[in-house]
């Protein structure tokens, strides 16, 4: 029984390398195409702009919880919105003594549920960790906890990703 979980194990994350590979390759597809049947996670590594979310999604353990059934809505920070964090520390949350406290970081990014940006509205939305965060809509663009929606509705087959200049922490 144990080598056969072990080989299932081995297949799911087999499967989504080779997936990873294949969206890098035809670097040329529109992000809709890459994103056909692709999870949140593959959809992320393959946008090219979330290199930084994925490593800390893999560092806190979540790289099992995105790919699942969802729909998950997720307000991803891009790399550049890693960038503006203070000096020294996401190399301090990505430490293995610091795992629940990135993870409680990263799911106060995840809703469920799968929410455009068309049925966006201004609300307080609950997280996944509990919490909630702060939802605005004004003058047509989106803000969550003050961090600009950059780039919305970036579909997955498990939810949808809405792209954020600042990375959120919880209150």
């Amino acid at each position: 029984m144990k080598n056969t979980t072990t080989n299932r194990h081995f297949a799911k994350h087999f499967t989504l390398a080779a997936l990873l590979a294949v969206t890098g390759f035809f670097g040329t597809a529109t992000a809709a195409e890459k994103s056909e049947g692709s999870d949140i996670v593959a959809v992320a590594e393959g946008a090219g702009q979330f290199t930084t979310l994925c490593a800390a999604v893999k560092a806190a353990g979540l790289v099992e919880t995105l790919p699942g059934k969802g729909p998950f809505t997720v307000f991803a920070p891009t790399d550049q919105a890693f960038a503006k964090l203070p000096q020294g520390t996401l190399e301090d949350l990505l430490k293995p003594e610091n795992k629940k406290k990135l993870a409680d970081i990263l799911t106060y990014h995840v809703l469920a549920g799968k929410i455009m940006a068309a049925d966006v509205k201004t609300m307080e939305a609950e997280t996944v960790n509990g919490q909630k965060l702060s939802l605005v809509v004004e003058d047509g663009k989106v803000t969550v906890d003050k961090a600009k929606v950059v780039s919305a509705d970036v579909a997955a087959s498990n939810g949808v990703i809405h792209a954020i200049d600042t990375v959120l922490m919880p209150k």
